[in-house]
């Protein structure tokens, strides 16, 4: 799991999931489907705080790296999560330099930032406190999310911010913030994902995306997007459990199936 930072940053491509569901089973069983990492959704799921470190010791079962979107800016948030062993953090609503570098200084031990030192699950509770140090600047991975109109008029100073690894566009709320919403805004919102694009690019950064679908991965892989967190656990169990009924129907003779 040491190599999660390395192959983000190599633009290794790199497909995961958002974990939403607030168990260690669900955690598991999506661990062992050949994802390449998990996002534990702390933003919009109804994920206690206390419930996150045992979301990640699930994924360490599969030795797959678990980061966490965390609910914002707060350094306090960022440090809970990766003292409780998160391989690095997802963070929303960017849309400054100013508000990088903070995350930035959350995110990083001194002298790169100012995340305190403490007794966490990710220092084996105080036992190896000193290896961990030694390792964590180099090894945990920060993701920011640029996902405003001020976002994108912003990006390049976002991403040249130090201490960055990451660009992860958030389409939906993009879209909402720069008036491109549905079909009619395809071609909008499509220009604004290339625009932040090739400005992270251009900066040396990685450039990550959510997608509900794996329809367009090749398109946007071709674009250089490299980091993939495709749909989420709770969406794949719905669109499996809804094909799997419509499928079972029309295998049946049914006269009436009812197709979403």
């Amino acid at each position: 799991m040491s190599d999660f930072r390395g192959n983000c940053i190599d633009h290794r491509l790199l497909i995961g999931t958002f974990a939403a569901i607030p168990h260690p089973v669900a955690v598991e069983v999506t661990a062992a489907s050949g994802v390449d990492f998990l996002c534990i959704d702390w933003e919009h799921s109804q994920i206690s705080r206390e419930r996150i470190e045992d979301l990640i010791r699930a994924t360490d079962i599969h030795r797959v790296p678990a980061m966490v979107r965390v609910p914002g800016h707060a350094a306090e948030d960022i440090a809970a999560v990766l003292d409780a062993g998160a391989a690095g953090v997802l963070v929303p609503r960017v849309s400054t330099a100013e508000q990088a570098r903070a995350v930035v200084k959350a995110m990083r031990y001194p002298p790169l930032g100012a995340r305190g030192v403490g007794p966490g699950r990710a220092a084996a509770y105080g036992y190896r406190i000193p290896d961990y140090l030694a390792k964590a600047n180099a090894e945990l991975v920060l993701a920011i999310q640029v996902e405003t109109a001020e976002g994108l008029a912003n990006i390049a100073e976002i991403a040249a911010v130090d201490g960055v690894d990451l660009i992860f566009i958030g389409p939906g709320d993009l879209s909402v913030s720069i008036n491109a919403m549905g079909p009619t805004g395809k071609d909008k919102l499509d220009a604004a994902i290339r625009t932040i694009t090739k400005a992270a690019l251009t900066a040396g950064r990685t450039v990550g995306i959510f997608r509900p679908s794996p329809d367009d991965v090749a398109a946007w892989s071709e674009a250089g997007i490299s980091f993939f967190i495709l749909a989420s656990d709770t969406m794949f169990l719905g669109a499996s459990m809804a094909a799997g009924v419509i499928d079972a129907k029309k295998s049946s003779g049914s006269l009436e199936v009812k197709e979403k």
